[in-house]
């Protein structure tokens, strides 16, 4: 059972929200802090689902607890390598073998573990894969912007910019409007930075990465029907 206690470590990693809420005055409370502390919440519950499973099967082992019929599921979820239907049904939408949605789960800890440290600042860059809810985050840019405009939300939509950097670019430029996110990747094509659009496939490449994008909230023009070429 080394995999089960490994992943009963998780429950150290569970977020005070109580502390991250002290951080955050009133005034400094926006709709990116509403986001991430939805976040947080989120991957609380996950984990504590996640140790409270796995403690279970350590009691049923010691003769503590009735082995059941959902213990064993979960015990045959693991050793295929699947992710057992009590985590997915808390956890994020995912294909991914249990190994890799494990690794994955880590990745989104850590992002919320950076994010908790500074409340009150927006990353430089969200990694909107790595959120339970992405919708959340985008609807966050559009009400902020709603705010300082003085604009309707139910008027606005997301405009993407995809910008020619990778996250990890030290010379990446601020964003001055909406937010920089990460995390897109195209299935059957490549995104060609250089001249900044859709391309063919380079030979045995399903996947290709795209780069840092600026997502900012716009007003619908009155009366557009047809969408503009230029814009996915």
């Amino acid at each position: 059972m080394h995999r089960v206690s490994d992943e009963a470590s998780l429950d150290t990693n569970k977020l005070n929200i109580d502390d991250i809420n002290s951080k955050i005055s009133d005034e400094q409370r926006q709709p990116y802090q509403n986001t991430f502390l939805q976040e947080c919440e989120y991957m609380n519950v996950l984990i504590k689902v996640i140790v409270v499973s796995l403690a279970e099967i350590e009691l049923a082992f010691k003769g503590e607890l009735t082995m059941t019929e959902k213990m064993e599921d979960l015990m045959n979820a693991i050793f295929m390598n699947r992710v057992p239907p009590i985590w997915a049904k808390y956890g994020f939408v995912s294909t991914r073998t249990l190994a890799s949605w494990l690794d994955n789960l880590k990745q989104r800890l850590d992002q919320l573990n950076l994010w908790k440290d500074d409340p009150v600042t927006t990353p430089k860059c969200t990694f909107l894969n790595r959120l339970f809810n992405p919708e959340s985050f985008l609807t966050a840019i559009q009400q902020i912007y709603s705010r300082e405009k003085e604009q309707e939300l139910n008027k606005l939509t997301i405009q993407t910019d995809v910008l020619k950097k990778l996250y990890w670019e030290a010379d990446l430029p601020p964003c001055k409007e909406g937010a920089y996110v990460f995390g897109f990747q195209v299935e059957g094509a490549r995104w060609d930075g250089a001249i900044g659009q859709l391309e063919e496939s380079r030979p045995k490449k399903q996947f290709s990465v795209v780069p840092v994008v600026n997502c900012r909230a716009q007003v619908i023009p009155s009366g557009v029907v047809k969408v503009d070429p230029n814009i996915y």
